[in-house]
């Protein structure tokens, strides 16, 4: 049964057939239930583009909890709603059933403070070490806060570093207390947020130390073009000993043809196939 509180015609609350509806931050929402059907490519798509969000966001929470607090504030969404779609609608690329993330186009914060310039990361034995120039334009204070979301997306962890740095040091050391940590995949976010937190800045991607490993597909592709080569050295290795047989006066057969074709095919095949080790 649903409930209308404003009248016949106002927001229902409550089930009514297969649709739910209720009240969420002073919104009215309405979702189905029951067992949907058969999902279209465009729905599985969108499932791992969410799944695809979601592993990378969750560990962040205390730093985007900080970082889009005041984008948040006055409005319907919270900080986890606002990181998830600029990551979704953003950061996004490849198609179904590849979705991944361009680490370069997450955003972690926007917003009207001056961001510090000529970023520059490098790794050392139990941390990382962070610069940046402090010299300030009108728009900025050296006590502005530096705040640094290192990414650890082969773990699904993130270490937060809130209270990084003011503006005017100039630099700064982040520990990093796990050998994995400083060896596995990292990708590395800065913002600066006034010391009164009433302003914060857009969100700066720093980049990347220890590269990224391979996905599923580049996996697959690399081990298809292996599996392609080690075929093409054998048929060359054949194909060339029986042109030279050939040369000596030997009749050529039908199936020397079948062998040249499938030299030619796979030598052609193999200068397009994807995969091939750089």
């Amino acid at each position: 049964m649903a409930i209308c509180n404003v009248g016949p015609y106002g927001h229902p609350s409550g089930k009514i057939g297969s649709l739910v509806f209720y009240i969420l931050n002073g919104q009215p929402v309405c979702r189905t239930i029951g067992k949907p059907g058969k999902p279209s490519i465009k729905q599985l798509a969108n499932q791992q583009a969410m799944s695809v969000t979601m592993e990378l966001v969750k560990p962040m929470a205390d730093f985007i909890n900080v970082s889009f607090k005041l984008e948040a504030e006055g409005t319907v969404k919270n900080p986890h709603n606002l990181a998830t779609s600029y990551i979704k609608k953003q950061a996004l690329i490849g198609q179904y059933p590849d979705i991944k993330v361009d680490y370069s186009k997450v955003v972690l914060s926007q917003g009207s403070l001056e961001m510090a310039k000529d970023l520059k990361i490098t790794k050392g034995k139990e941390g990382l070490n962070l610069s940046w120039n402090s010299d300030m334009e009108e728009n900025a204070a050296a006590d502005d806060i530096l705040m640094v979301l290192v990414s650890h997306p082969t773990k699904k962890r993130a270490s937060s570093y809130l209270n990084a740095a003011r503006r005017s040091d100039g630099n700064c050391f982040l520990p990093l207390d796990k050998e994995w940590m400083i060896n596995q995949q990292m990708e590395i976010y800065v913002c600066l947020k006034s010391s009164n937190e009433k302003s914060i800045s857009d969100s700066v991607y720093v980049g990347n130390l220890n590269g990224a490993p391979e996905s599923e597909s580049e996996k697959a592709e690399k081990a298809h073009f292996m599996a392609t080569k080690a075929r093409f050295d054998v048929v060359e290795a054949d194909y060339h000993k029986k042109r030279l047989e050939l040369a000596e006066g030997l009749i050529e057969s039908r199936a020397f043809r079948h062998l040249q074709k499938e030299y030619r095919v796979l030598r052609d095949k193999l200068d397009f196939l994807p995969g091939k080790p750089s």
